[in-house]
């Protein structure tokens, strides 16, 4: 409860992901602090702040909660050997180009591994792993991504591919071989929602070329984007592997954006078989890409 609180800020917000109520989540860390004999958290109005004797406490607990959950591990390998489900998380476009090949390879491979796929944002599959509700999440790099040397996570890359302009066919710059991004200073554009980390990407890489684009269209489906963009509401940047062909795709010149595409575990479940397995697989699909 009090990783939960201290990952989410406020009691509320954890005791929803832990599925308690706030009064429970609240009893229970008055109840740690009475077993420490310390104070943890510090009142402030209606808001905790944990205090230095809690934080100190905190350095310790992924250590007690990995340990926790490798044990658990351990005799769940040991009561059903290498049977088990995998939990991956990740963005529409890595389900199609990269989990669903990999399930198709597993069911071959491995067939006691039993792959359960849920859809998540790349901002959102990180905090569904550390939440404990997924295995494996794929996510995308980007200003809100854990730091590299996090104790929680193990990190391995999987591939990274570039952004491209997409313009409807009437525009002015469909017929060039390539798009300098201030070209499309003066147009519409079509951005994912905020909070996407694609709009951060791409926000940026408009900045860096002295432009703020006028945003009139948003979506978080690039099928959608190019939709709208052939149909002449505006122009967009989307990941080259995710676009359809629906609008005129011309690549950037230098600097070119790129998204990158990592796997993200927790310490606690790195060296499990399954999911060894399941990100050995997913690694050999995205080499391909």
């Amino acid at each position: 409860m009090l990783r939960a609180l201290a990952d989410h800020g406020t009691v509320t917000a954890a005791a929803e992901v832990l599925h308690l109520t706030p009064s429970a989540v609240s009893q229970q860390l008055a109840a740690l602090e009475s077993e420490v004999g310390q104070e943890l958290l510090e009142r402030r109005g209606r808001r905790v702040a944990i205090t230095s004797a809690g934080r100190l406490l905190l350095a310790h607990t992924d250590t007690i909660l990995t340990e926790v959950e490798r044990a658990e591990d351990a005799m769940r390998l040991h009561a059903n050997g290498a049977n088990g489900e995998v939990r991956v998380t990740a963005f529409a476009t890595a389900i199609s180009l990269l989990v669903a090949p990999a399930l198709a390879r597993l069911r071959e491979t491995n067939p006691g591994l039993d792959l359960v796929i849920r859809d998540a944002e790349g901002h959102q599959g990180i905090t569904q792993l550390l939440d404990g509700d997924a295995d494996i999440a794929i996510a995308v790099e980007h200003r809100g991504s854990p730091r590299p040397d996090d104790q929680r996570l193990v990190r391995i890359p999987l591939y990274a591919e570039p952004f491209v302009a997409v313009l409807p066919p009437s525009h002015p710059a469909a017929s060039a071989d390539t798009i300098e991004l201030p070209m499309l200073a003066a147009d519409d554009w079509v951005m994912p929602s905020p909070g996407n980390p694609i709009r951060d990407v791409v926000l940026l890489a408009c900045e860096q070329a002295g432009f703020q684009p006028r945003v009139v269209h948003q979506s978080d489906d690039f099928r959608a984007v190019a939709a709208l963009v052939a149909a002449g509401g505006g122009v967009s940047l989307v990941p080259r592997l995710a676009v359809p062909t629906l609008a005129v795709i011309r690549p950037l010149t230098e600097p070119v954006p790129t998204r990158r595409v990592y796997a993200a575990v927790r310490q606690s479940r790195a060296d499990h078989p399954l999911v060894t397995a399941t990100l050995a697989v997913l690694t050999e699909v995205a080499e391909k890409l």
